[in-house]
């Protein structure tokens, strides 16, 4: 009995030193060649800040009339961000996760209203645009989504800039796009769609 409980106590704490670290990692700052608040890239004068751990979070960035546009230096912020700095866009709920923008129960196409933006099905009918919002669902490693936007959009490929993609990770990534005879499809399995300005 005493060697299951003597058991049973390593194995906690090795749970818990396990979580503790991995929340650290998260947290912090792991790439000693960037610091938290470095400018990496731009899209139309928009800044790409580093964040180091996914999982960090700065002070909550509002605008001078108190729209909330994100927790720095999360991915969302920075999509907001420049929605409200290049198109002048607020939307009408300005609170959520990622995977929150893209509303399941809406028809590709349609007014996403929670966002007040165009939305478009992974596949769907329209062609993704640069500026568009491409949205991607959570997972276990990440279960609040990932959002970026359309930066370049070529016959075959989609480039997206983005906010905390990772420490390590790089501010564009490119993804194929397919087009068949009615729908075009961002190959990867976890973008939800996009989300596109009315006008």
């Amino acid at each position: 009995m005493k060697r299951k409980y003597k058991f049973l106590i390593v194995l906690l704490l090795v749970s818990i030193s396990g979580y503790l670290l991995y929340r650290l990692i998260i947290t912090s700052n792991p790439n000693p060649n960037f610091y938290i608040g470095q400018k990496l890239d731009s899209l139309n004068g928009v800044y790409v800040y580093y964040n180091g751990g996914v999982g960090h979070t700065g002070k909550r960035n509002l605008s001078k009339d108190d729209y909330n546009i994100g927790l720095t230096y999360q991915c969302v912020e920075f999509a907001k961000r420049y929605y409200y700095q290049y198109y002048k866009h607020k939307m009408p709920d300005a609170y959520g996760n990622a995977k929150d923008f893209f509303d399941t129960t809406i028809k590709d196409g349609s007014l996403n209203k929670k966002r007040d933006l165009l939305q478009f099905t992974n596949p769907g009918t329209s062609k993704p645009c640069v500026g568009d919002l491409i949205i991607f669902d959570g997972n276990s490693g990440n279960k609040y989504g990932h959002v970026a936007i359309v930066s370049e959009v070529k016959e075959n490929e989609v480039e997206i800039i983005q906010q905390n993609p990772g420490p390590f990770a790089s501010s564009r990534a490119k993804y194929i796009l397919v087009k068949d005879d009615k729908q075009h499809f961002i190959k990867h399995d976890r973008i939800l769609g996009w989300l596109r300005m009315k006008n």
